[in-house]
């Protein structure tokens, strides 16, 4: 059986960020992720974790002004040593939050800059964070994202991604894939998580159109689900979906 794992950015969006682990937790989830951390002292949120059994499955490096919508800095070549000191907090909160895998949201394409030049800023960035995390036991994913959403993000395939894991060549980085995001950008759900699966440190989803709840478009979750069985998928899926009314609401899809 699947297991999943509540995303707090996206869930329960209803109470403050510290009081949603509890409505997790009531709503019967094991696991929460979330984008971001850093906005509260980390035992805060440890305690949250413990007071109410939840295991945290993920949650991202820095990733710039997300308020002025920075959407990640790993491939910005006069961002470096920001996104260095980043990788060094991101550790700092997952050693304290038991968390084992950090994602790294690559960035937007800026203009005028070389894409040699980005991709081997991207690179090196990679390399250099999956050292730090390997020290620490941590794993690095790193996720594709459709250009749809945030246009210009400059990682939006699977292949694509897989093509720079490769070039950073790191046995902790991985593949975050997203199943909202692949499906708008290239389909092939099925084909591709069987391919890769070895690759896939952790999945997300949400349907499509409007990235609501599973049951709510055009993808076939039951059939998802069942293939992920059948592959001996064994990682969490995080729950990163808006609610078509609200979180409890939409928890049928669970069933």
């Amino acid at each position: 059986m699947p297991k999943y794992a509540a995303n707090l950015t996206m869930l329960f969006t209803e109470a403050p960020f510290l009081d949603r682990f509890a409505l997790a937790a009531q709503a019967g989830f094991e696991a929460v992720e979330f984008l971001f951390p850093y906005a509260f002292p980390a035992h805060e949120i440890r305690q949250r974790l413990q007071e109410h059994k939840l295991q945290l499955v993920l949650h991202n490096l820095p990733a710039g002004d997300w308020d002025a919508g920075e959407r990640g800095i790993a491939c910005l070549p006069d961002r470096v040593a920001e996104f260095r000191s980043g990788v060094g907090q991101a550790i700092e909160y997952a050693q304290v939050l038991g968390v084992p895998q950090l994602n790294c949201l690559v960035g937007k394409t800026p203009a005028g800059v070389d894409d040699a030049l980005l991709r081997s800023t991207l690179v090196h960035n990679l390399r250099y964070a999956a050292a730090e995390l390997k020290k620490a036991g941590l794993k690095l994913l790193v996720e594709p994202i459709n250009f749809y959403d945030i246009p210009g993000f400059y990682l939006s395939r699977s292949a694509q991604t897989l093509a720079v894991l490769d070039e950073v060549g790191a046995d902790n980085l991985y593949l975050q894939y997203d199943i909202y995001h692949m499906q708008r950008m290239e389909g092939e759900l099925a084909a591709t998580m069987s391919k890769h699966l070895a690759r896939i440190a952790h999945i997300q989803l949400a349907d499509n159109p409007g990235r609501n709840e599973p049951g709510t478009g055009e993808i076939n979750y039951p059939f998802l689900f069942a293939h992920l069985d059948r592959i001996g998928y064994q990682g969490w899926i995080g729950c990163e979906y808006k609610p078509a009314t609200t979180t409890q609401a939409g928890l049928g899809w669970r069933k």
